[in-house]
């Protein structure tokens, strides 16, 4: 059984990796990998150099990874916590299903559902802010408000998945240390606090270890979706412009350097907080 996802791992992970010869060459269509000629460090040296635009999509791209770590890996906990004190079957498992069938919408429908919301003359949250007085804002057109929407609307999709594995993990706690906690006079806060959170720790540090490896990766459907190129300036992350540069403008050998050096900063910051985690929390991947 296992033989199935080795198989996957092995050609859309690992047999792709041979393609990051073309970051090192100046690739062409019509030469192919082997035949296109050998550069070395060219691409890199470009990127860093005399590419303009790359010290805006790393910024970018840092920025609102660092927004989704602080205000959007937070949500998934916060929420399976308060599912987890629902006393009531059925109305815990309707929570449930609710909070996380958005998570099975595609990007390409749920960014079109919030760009209607936001609509400055249809969207429902301009038809509130009108009713209580104030003009519209054209959400979509102004760059302040981008970072905002990318992050709560991640946070909409997303969280609900999130609570499933935290929940999981909240299920596996033995019920006789609540009990326990509950003679002993403790209140739900307390034993949230005491118990609930050390007890889902673990699950905690892993998927947080996770996402600070992909820091430097946001997502490409999110951002492809939601950002136009009036919001360029502070929208344009690594992924869209990869498929920009590499897809639209041809320049693969760019692309693909570019991809590299995001793949690498990955693993570095993995690694990092890996060997932090297991000093200092006694918890790690490896």
């Amino acid at each position: 059984m296992i033989s199935i996802g080795l198989v996957f791992m092995f050609l859309f992970r690992y047999l792709p990796m041979g393609g990051l010869v073309i970051a090192f060459k100046q690739y062409s269509l019509r030469r192919g990998i082997m035949g296109s000629s050998w550069v070395g460090l060219e691409n890199f040296q470009f990127i860093f150099t005399h590419n303009p635009d790359f010290p805006r999509i790393v910024r970018n791209t840092l920025k609102i990874s660092l927004l989704r770590l602080i205000i959007g890996f937070p949500a998934p906990i916060i929420l399976a916590l308060m599912i987890n004190e629902v006393r009531g079957a059925k109305f815990k498992k309707f929570i449930q299903t609710s909070v996380y069938l958005p998570y099975f919408v595609s990007w390409v429908v749920f960014g079109g559902i919030v760009i209607q919301f936001l609509n400055p003359s249809t969207g429902i949250v301009n038809k509130l802010i009108v009713a209580l007085g104030h003009e519209a804002i054209p959400f979509m057109q102004e760059e302040k408000y981008f970072k905002a929407i990318v992050v709560l609307s991640d946070i909409w999709k997303n969280a609900g998945w999130g609570t499933i594995l935290y929940i999981s993990a909240l299920t596996s706690i033995d019920q006789e240390i609540y009990d326990a906690a509950k003679i002993d006079g403790a209140g739900r806060f307390q034993t949230i606090l005491h118990i609930s959170i050390p007890g889902i720790s673990s699950t905690v540090v892993v998927l947080l270890l996770l996402q600070i490896g992909s820091i430097m990766d946001v997502g490409f459907e999110q951002i492809y979706v939601l950002c136009r190129p009036i919001l360029y300036g502070v929208g344009d992350v690594i992924s869209t412009y990869v498929y920009r540069v590499g897809v639209g403008g041809g320049q693969f050998s760019m692309a693909a350097a570019v991809g590299l050096f995001q793949s690498l900063i990955g693993l570095i910051l993995i690694v990092l907080a890996n060997y932090i985690c297991r000093k200092f929390f006694e918890r790690s991947l490896w």
